[in-house]
């Protein structure tokens, strides 16, 4: 195995990467309303869409496995790809009530891009209890497919009460956006690499695959 593959899985890889995000978010430009808070908003929106869009990769990689069931390395997979999406939105939960608390200067529990996101991962945290104890191939990837549908479904229709639209994406700051764009591709990247560590711890099997 190369060596770039094999020091991806490692967890210093993992510490970097996130250093990496922190370092970044602390070097970039603040807002002239929200100052210096924004810093926190870059990293917040990078981890809740790091954490979408890996319950949607779970989804589709649960989808191939009911197509291809033969191939349990999907199943595996999809699995491995939940749990990661798992702990970016249970990590996002507290960030976005620091979020509110600096920027709100209280907590709002009645915001549905809050009350939504939170029992979606109420919802995810049973599923994926129930699906470790049955331990059922074809569950797990029906289970992960239909949840990630659920959330991106959801999430799409959800409204905003005192939560703007897309503070980062209404911006007309280059600068603004550059850093946003840089610290959202670093937190893929991280959770790819958690992917991949995940993945071989629960399947030492497949290391060398």
């Amino acid at each position: 195995m190369p060596f770039s593959s094999r020091f991806l899985k490692q967890p210093l890889a993992l510490f970097i990467t996130l250093a990496f995000i922190i370092l970044t978010a602390f070097l970039a430009p603040v807002e002239k309303t929200i100052g210096a808070n924004i810093r926190l908003i870059y990293v917040h929106a990078a981890w809740v869409w790091t954490g979408k869009l890996a319950f949607g990769l779970s989804a589709i990689a649960g989808l191939l496995a009911l197509l291809f069931f033969h191939q349990e390395r999907l199943v595996h997979l999809s699995r491995s790809i939940a749990y990661a999406a798992l702990f970016f939105w249970l990590t996002y939960l507290p960030m976005s009530l620091i979020v509110m608390q600096v920027n709100w200067g209280g907590f709002f529990f009645d915001e549905p891009r809050w009350r939504v996101p939170f029992l979606l991962g109420i919802i995810a945290v049973l599923l994926q209890g129930a699906l470790w104890a049955f331990n059922n191939n074809r569950l797990t990837a029906l289970g992960n497919l239909a949840f990630g549908v659920v959330i991106w479904w959801q999430l799409g229709g959800v409204e905003n009460i005192l939560h703007p639209d897309n503070p980062i994406g209404a911006s007309k700051s280059t600068s603004i956006m550059g850093s946003y764009t840089l610290i959202l591709i670093l937190t893929i990247l991280l959770g790819a690499q958690f992917i991949l560590w995940i993945y071989e711890q629960r399947h030492p099997i497949l290391k060398g695959a």
